[in-house]
């Protein structure tokens, strides 16, 4: 990729930096900088230089910084800083485009030129914070290649001239008319109240008298070879961009102001700028789009907040606004096609585009969901009209710069003191509305900052100065539309009049002749939810009301973060300009402030107000963050001569209050908030039930021993008792108050509550603890309905027996049972007969058991050993089989909800409202389902049982007894319900806080840290709030907690909170996921429980090398409620040098879980627990219980907080001490692998593919051996080899043997090994229980050629074929036609089994048949009958019966003789043989004859 940085710049107005300046560009890209040359000495200077980047595609750096920096001997100064972003300049998409930018203008702001020794706000030049002041222009183009060259990019970056551009082509430069006036200047911080002041407004180096450009000292005759360049001359001629100094003044030394009284100040700045409005343009109505739809979505989440019906609607209206606006903004776009001011860069051409794209995309897609929205569906829409959002506000900012941004500065004694700086597309006109800026031609309230480090943080928290101004930006030839905004009332002067003369000086002031004067009544009510400022983390809060010059303070309240003021500021006489009707639609901003009464706390709220008024909530802010609300109310009384007091409405009584104002003595009487805009107030009671606290810190290094807790409401306080002594028993004594108080009765209006826990001390002493702030009160008290009474919770663990009563006899119920009797006519629950005077018993099971209740006893126990006979399964049950049943069961569950959530997504909009409804039917039928699954243990009984009379309810308990389920041949496995996060977090148990609350109490100031502020919790308060009309209105439920009466109270019937002695048994199952704490990327944890003081550790019991852990382990703790509440499960990393670190916790309040009505304290899974796992369809007591469950919580380090670090699967029962104890604990230790020995005998192969060629005869041939292994290729064996199999087949008689350790209910093999030399233990691994068998052909002299293979899943493979013949690849089969065999029940198994390859497709082809036999011993039965490896004794195998062909031909020579070369070739030897000996005859006589015939001759 050549990313080429054209950084062709021909003009940089800039300033005088230092005396003189020698400017170079810097450019930064993906590590690598590149520079372009120095031009000395110049204010305008031209590089027309290329960097050329070479990176790969796409890049991982996504920014590119350019820097304009002034070459120095001893130190570089960066002049300003860019980035551009790559994603914005560039699109990925289907019809994307490669990044490209320019060639264009990009504004550079910095710091302000005050040619001081050290700069204090340089950092701002480098792009750090918000830049102050305008510092250059550079002209840069960035275009992309992509290069088919892949070769090692360079590590330098290459310079390279370029051409020079021609700047008109891409942008006609037009002069812009920038008109400001100012109608007042008030909120002057008072270290500026000394000395006169002026404003000045600037745009680029236009406007700027301070420290502004300065014109290049070369002579425009030396740049000839230039002679394109426009040099644009702005001189102070053509503009007067400040206001004339004046002296502030002020009426209460709080505050200063400009006393411009009737002529207003104005400004304005003429400048020539290359036109790229529509940029801006652009840029303006996805912005109007984007505002539009915020606050639409705004008020359908306050809506979706309130539970209001009317959100769907309103999300409908929103999505049809977004759609009109949508199909508006192509409108626009399309008509200006070739328009003045359009963008003529690629990029502006691709942008343009792209918007078109994404924004009719966008208006087709709300038009589509708008029809979609339905009451089921209504928060899944909106947050997909969320996205929508976010889509728009990426496409609102153009990365190319259309105009530098308007900086308004107050300037004091020379010196700039505070601005602000405002986009220029805000203020730029169009005739076109939607392209207008959203302040153009408007009034606006600027609120001036400080620069630099110093605006932000708590010096920037408070306004330097405020002011009303009216601005408008625009071409030249729309000078006339300048004061088309303008409020009426002034006088039309002569440069007025003359205002569409485009050289006309524009008006120095505006003089207004209609002006009115109004009294100002501000209704200030209260404030909730405000910043804890002092050390004990609350405010001392008083408000100051600031309109026009005038400020008004209220009284202090003490130590409060939700002050009620209740009063009534007046503000006598406040003159407002203008005309009346614009007054009553734009009436002046007023501001509010809240302070403590030592610092400055919030501000910034303000409001229109409306006629007549009515109190609101105002947003409080602090710098960006949220700080609180304020109720409150203004209104404006206009006075004329005419009017009297008596003309006004009247003002209230004054309060009798005594005064504690911030030191002003003549602040008069105090007047209350008059009746008809004050809330109307009704009598409501608060009941509290004050339980204990918990987890107090220390206060001033000293304990907290005799807390208190305060509940304050609207000035009104109810004390609780003091707790005598806190590390005793941290609970209260007297647990349930109330106090009687008269609150609003509108919601809105409800004044926040405030709990207060404070420590008596010594002396008469009160030290603030902390505090907690509930801000609506029905939210966090909701009606309390029912709570299952403490008595019951012990007699409930044993289990519940459900009999039928006989009306007639009513003296058969025995004293341990109770009654249930549904007096209501109508039939509540499916469980009660509808004969209401039909009661159900429900037994405890304490009573003795009668002899036929024994005789069956035995029965059972005859038939169970029965059942265990024909299913020798049984023995192998235990915790672990129900565990992993419900585990099953849990993952089939989720992939129905799946499915059924994917057929309901894919319906179309006219059915989806019937499909939901079944749904949920339907859903709720499952759920139906599989909880009587879980409680019934009957896996083939699915039917839904109910109630309809007597009768039927005896025969449905017979049907869930015991004994009948037992009747059943197949035993099932009972299951239990796994949940998949805490059990606080599943709804049905409402977080075990149905009337036991938690509230954190805080101390301390609020940072907006998250992390600092939760350090600022010094501990929590336990109890409940109640808050009701009083007295009781008709229509309120008519029973509590356990049916009682509410006239005495909601809080009847709760248990005792006196300390209560608990066992308490833990049940760690196993962890997932943990966290790797080692540098092999593994963990060896180990479980540390905390209960109180109590602290048991299972270190000795650490598992090495693991990140799924299985604990298996239950641990007894005693504990005392409420001391020892809080249980914490933390998970250890075993370490063999230094401490062991925590990889994480989970904290479990258990009091609440012990007192909860869902009693999740145990809950044994009988089969006579029916009723109680139908126990929410009980009227008046009812509710879900939880069952027989196990839970999954996550875990988290404190030094990480928020980030997960693994789960815990777990469970916890509690029993009282003080009840019978209960059974031994549940065994759920980890279970323990059974050893085997595997003995394989491979007896034969056949049809073995033939790989080798004969050496002298050429013929195929194979040297067949067979290998194999069960626990991975380092536990291999192999059988002898058979050399020289002609026909594929191979006589082996030879036995593998696998000794190895076996989990049968998880069906996995264990190994245990040491993972390498060093490694202190072994590491435990389980894996599948496979036996892998392969055919190999043995080479000599070269690797070993593999013919194929077979895969055996010992659980279940398929059964071996009789013969050789039979056996085929159709065996392999998995589809159910081939019967299988779990070697585990069968023992020994023998057949024949086929060898395969798989091709390139994923064919299957067949490489050969062996025939073994396979049997499985237990340890000891294998110790019993030992047998050899291979053909060794004991029991050793016959020697294979091989041909004698078969041998290796270079360790037998005679036989190779014998069986290669004779066998092959013997007539051609015996040929070979006579030939030879003829041969030898006739040589031997052809060497004789010659001897013979001379003997002959001679006669010797």
């Amino acid at each position: 990729m050549n990313s080429s940085i054209v950084a062709n710049v021909k003009k940089a107005f800039t300033g005088e930096f230092k005396d003189l300046v020698d400017p170079y560009v810097q450019v930064s890209f993906a590590g690598l900088t590149g520079k372009t040359s120095v031009k000395k000495h110049s204010y305008a200077p031209v590089w027309n230089e290329q960097l050329v980047f070479t990176e790969m595609f796409p890049p991982l750096c996504q920014r590119i910084k350019i820097q304009l920096r002034d070459n120095d001997p001893v130190n570089n100064t960066v002049i300003g800083t860019h980035f551009i972003d790559l994603k914005t300049i560039s699109n990925d998409g289907e019809k994307g485009f490669l990044p490209t930018f320019g060639p264009t203008f990009i504004h550079l702001y910095g710091s302000t030129r005050d040619y001081s020794l050290i700069d204090e706000h340089s950092n701002l030049n480098t792009g750090l914070g918000e830049g102050v002041s305008y510092r250059a222009r550079l002209l840069v183009a960035v275009r992309t290649e992509i290069t088919d060259n892949i070769d090692l990019a360079p590590s330098e970056v290459e310079v390279e001239p370029t051409f020079p551009i021609n700047e008109t082509a891409y942008g006609k430069n037009e002069e812009f008319f920038m008109f400001t006036t100012v109608l007042d200047v008030t909120m002057i911080d008072k270290k500026l109240g000394d000395k006169p002041i002026y404003l000045e407004i600037s745009i680029g180096n236009a406007g700027n008298t301070i420290d502004g450009h300065n014109q290049t000292t070369r002579e425009l005759s030396d740049s000839d070879s230039d002679d394109n360049i426009e040099v644009v001359t702005t001189t102070e001629a053509t503009w007067q961009s400040t206001t004339p100094p004046v002296k502030p003044m002020t009426n209460d030394r709080l505050y200063y102001y400009l006393p411009y009284w009737d002529n207003k100040p104005c400004m304005h700045v003429r400048s020539i700028w290359p036109d790229y409005r529509r940029r801006m343009y652009n840029s303006n109505i996805i912005a109007k789009i984007v505002d539009k739809l915020e606050e639409g979505l705004s008020e359908v989440h306050s809506l979706m907040d309130l539970e209001d019906p009317g959100g769907e609607r309103k999300l409908r209206v929103v999505l049809d606004e977004v759609h009109t606006s949508c199909a508006r903004y192509s409108s626009i776009a399309k008509g200006n096609g070739s328009s003045a001011g359009m963008g003529k860069t690629k990029l502006d051409k691709e942008r343009m585009k792209l918007c078109l794209r994404e924004i009719e995309q966008i208006g087709n897609m709300a038009r589509n969901l708008k029809a979609l929205v339905t009451k089921h569906s209504f928060k899944e829409r909106y947050k997909t009209a969320q996205t929508y959002l976010q889509k728009l506000r990426f496409l609102i900012e153009d990365p190319q710069h259309a105009m530098p941004d308007v900086f308004m500065w107050v300037i004091s004694n020379g010196k700039r003191v505070a601005y602000q700086r405002i986009l220029a597309r805000d203020l730029i006109y169009s005739i076109v509305d939607e392209e207008c800026g959203r302040d153009c031609a408007k009034v606006q309230t600027l609120f001036l900052k400080l620069p630099g480090k110093k605006g932000i943080g708590p010096s920037g928290w408070s306004i330097q100065a405020k002011l009303q101004v009216y601005m408008w930006l625009g071409l030249l030839k729309h000078k006339k539309n300048f004061v088309n905004g303008l409020p009426k009332g002034y006088e039309v002067s002569h440069e007025l009049r003359n205002a569409e003369r485009p050289r006309a000086m524009p008006p120095s002031t505006i003089h207004y002749v209609e002006k009115h004067t109004f009294q100002m009544r501000a209704h200030m009510y209260q404030a909730r939810s405000l910043i804890g400022s002092d050390a004990s983390g609350l405010s001392d809060p008083f408000a100051r009301v600031i309109v026009s010059e005038y400020c008004k303070t209220t009284q202090v309240i003490d130590e409060t973060l939700s002050p009620t003021w209740d009063e009534l500021l007046v503000f006598e006489e406040i003159l407002i300009y203008g005309t009346k009707q614009e007054i009553k639609s734009e009436p002046p901003a007023i501001i509010i402030e809240i302070f403590d009464q030592d610092k400055v706390l919030l501000e910034e709220a303000y409001s229109k107000p409306e006629f007549p008024p009515s109190l609101e909530w105002y947003e409080l802010t602090r710098g960006p963050d949220h700080a609180g609300e304020l109720l409150a109310t203004f209104e404006l009384l206009q006075l004329t001569q005419t009017t009297d007091e008596a003309s006004l409405p009247a003002l209230p009584e004054a309060k009798l209050v005594a005064e504690s104002g911030i030191g002003d003595s003549d602040t008069g009487p105090i007047l209350p908030v008059p009746r008809g805009i004050r809330p109307t107030l009704a009598k409501y009671r608060i009941e509290v039930l004050f339980w204990g606290l918990r987890d107090l810190k220390r206060i001033h290094l000293l304990t907290v021993d005799k807390p208190r807790v305060d509940i304050e409401c609207a000035g009104h306080i109810l004390y609780s008792s003091v707790i005598q002594n806190a590390k005793k028993n941290p609970n209260f004594g007297t647990p349930v108050k109330f106090l009687e108080l008269e609150l609003p009765e509108q919601e809105l209006y409800r004044p926040p509550l405030t709990i207060r826990a404070v420590d008596c001390r010594s002396f008469g002493r009160y030290t603030l603890v902390g505090t907690h702030m509930i801000n609506s009160i029905h939210k966090s008290c909701p009606m309390i309905r029912v709570i299952l009474h403490s008595s019951l919770k012990a007699e409930f663990v044993k289990g519940v027996h459900v009999n039928h009563v006989d009306p007639a006899n009513p003296n058969q119920l025995t004293a341990n049972s109770y009654t249930v009797v549904d007096t209501d006519n109508r039939e509540v629950s499916p469980l009660l007969p509808k004969a209401k005077d039909t009661p159900i018993m429900l037994d405890y099971g304490t009573s003795q058991p009668t002899k036929k209740e024994l005789k069956t006893e035995v029965n059972k126990k005859r038939k169970q050993s029965l059942s265990d006979e024909v299913d020798n399964d049984e023995a192998s049950r235990d915790w672990w089989t129900k565990y992993f049943a419900s585990v099953e069961a849990m993952i089939e569950e989720n992939k129905e909800a799946r499915k059924e959530t994917a057929h309901l997504q894919s319906q179309q909009n006219g059915t989806l409202q019937i499909y939901l409804d079944e749904a949920t039917h339907n859903a709720n039928a499952l759920q139906e389902c599989k909880r009587e699954l879980s409680w019934s243990s009957e896996r083939s009984e699915k039917k839904k049982h109910t109630l309809k009379g007597a009768a039927t309810a005896a025969k449905f308990v017979a049907r869930l007894s015991p004994k009948s389920a037992r009747r059943k041949k197949e035993l099932s496995t009972a299951l239990m319900k796994i949940y998949p996060c805490e059990l606080e977090m599943q709804p049905e148990y409402n977080g075990f806080k149905e009337w036991l609350l938690t509230f954190d109490l805080y101390r301390g100031k609020k940072t907006g840290d998250d992390i600092e502020d939760e350090t600022r919790v010094v501990g929590t308060f336990k109890g409940a709030i109640k808050v009701y009309k009083w007295p009781l209105p008709k229509d309120i439920e008519d029973h509590t907690i356990m049916g009682f009466d509410p006239q005495y109270g909601f809080f009847q019937g709760l248990p005792s909170n006196d300390p209560i002695h608990v066992l308490v048994r833990v049940y760690v199952i196993k962890a997932n996921d943990l966290h790797p704490m080692d540098l092999n990327g593994k963990a060896d944890p180990y479980v540390v429980l905390q209960l109180g003081s109590k602290r048991i550790s299972d270190k000795d019991s650490y598992i090495s090398k693991q990140l799924n852990p299985v604990f298996g382990k239950c641990f007894e703790i005693e504990a005392t409620f409420p001391q020892d509440s809080m249980l914490t499960i933390q998970i250890l990393d075993w370490d063999l040098v230094g401490s062991d670190d925590l990889i994480g916790e989970t904290r479990i309040d258990l009091e609440n879980r012990f007192y909860s009505r869902h009693r999740a304290t145990c809950l044994e899974e009988h089969m006579a627990l029916a009723v109680l796992h139908r126990w929410h369809e009980f009227p008046r007591i009812g509710c879900q219980l939880v069952p027989d469950h196990v839970e999954t919580r996550p875990l988290y380090n404190p030094d990480k907080p928020g980030i997960e670090q693994g789960k815990l699967e777990m469970w916890v029962d509690m029993f009282p001490m003080d009840m019978p104890l209960p059974g031994p604990a549940l065994d759920i230790s980890p279970r323990k692998p059974k050893s085997y020995e595997l003995r394989i005998v491979v007896w034969n192969t056949d049809d073995v593919v033939l790989e080798d060629d004969a050496f002298f005869t050429g013929e195929k041939m194979s040297d067949i051996y067979v290998k194999g292994w069960l626990k991975g290729p380092e536990d291999c064996q192999c059988t002898d080899i058979h050399y020289r199999s002609l026909t594929g087949e191979g006589n082996f008689n030879w036995r593998f043997i696998y000794p190895f350790d076996y989990l049968v209910a998880e069906e996995k093999i264990v190994i245990s090994r040491k993972e390498s030399l060093f490694s202190w233990d072994e590491t435990e691994c389980k894996i599948p229980a496979r036996l892998e068998m392969q055919v190999w052909d043995a080479d000599h002299f070269s690797a070993d050629d593999f013919l194929g293979a077979i895969t055996l899943d010992l659980n279940r493979f398929p059964r071996g074929a009789k013969s050789s013949k039979l056996c085929t690849l159709n065996m392999l089969k998995m589809d159910g036609s081939v019967p299988m065999v779990n070697i585990f029940k069968q023992k020994r198994v023998k057949g024949w089994w086929p060898f395969y390859i798989k091709k390139e497709n994923e064919e299957m082809e067949l490489t050969g048949k062996v025939e073994a036999e396979i049997h499985l011993l237990s340890k000891e039965e294998a110790e019993k009958n030992p047998a050899g490896f291979g053909r060794n004794e004991p029991d050793p195998l016959d020697k294979p019966n091989r041909p004698d062909a078969s041998f290796m031909w270079f360790l037998n020579p005679l036989k190779s003789i014998r069986y290669i070369v004779w066998h092959n070739y013997k007539w051609a030897i015996l040929k070979l043989l006579v030939v030879f000996a003829l041969a030898i005859v006739l040589l031997l006589f052809f060497y004789s004859v010659p001897g013979y015939t001379v003997k002959k001759i001679i006669g010797a």
